[in-house]
């Protein structure tokens, strides 16, 4: 039976553009709101709030990451595999 991996091919070019790109972006806000003619609270606020939406956005991307990924047929094969290998042990032991 043929193995089929499916695995997306990511090059260094757009791993250190998608960098560039979050340290420009996280060096704007903290400058923006370093400059803020604001209270120290509120400017503590905006950076919270900043933090949070940084957070949130990878674990949003990791869980849309690993939905698509479980959803796979070559997943669901590997699956189907191990459940019928270990349905397979444990009537072995039964015996």
């Amino acid at each position: 039976m043929s193995e089929i991996n499916y695995a997306p091919r990511i090059t260094s070019i757009w791993k250190n553009f998608t960098v560039a790109g979050f340290v420009l972006s996280a060096a704007m806000m903290g400058g923006g709101i370093y400059f803020l003619e604001a209270s120290f609270a509120a400017k503590g606020f905006y950076a919270m709030a900043a933090i949070m939406l940084v957070h949130t956005s990878i674990t949003l991307t990791k869980v849309l990451r690993d939905e698509e990924e479980s959803s796979r047929m070559v997943n669901r094969i590997e699956d189907a595999k191990t459940e019928k290998l270990l349905m397979n042990i444990g009537r072995e032991e039964n015996y």
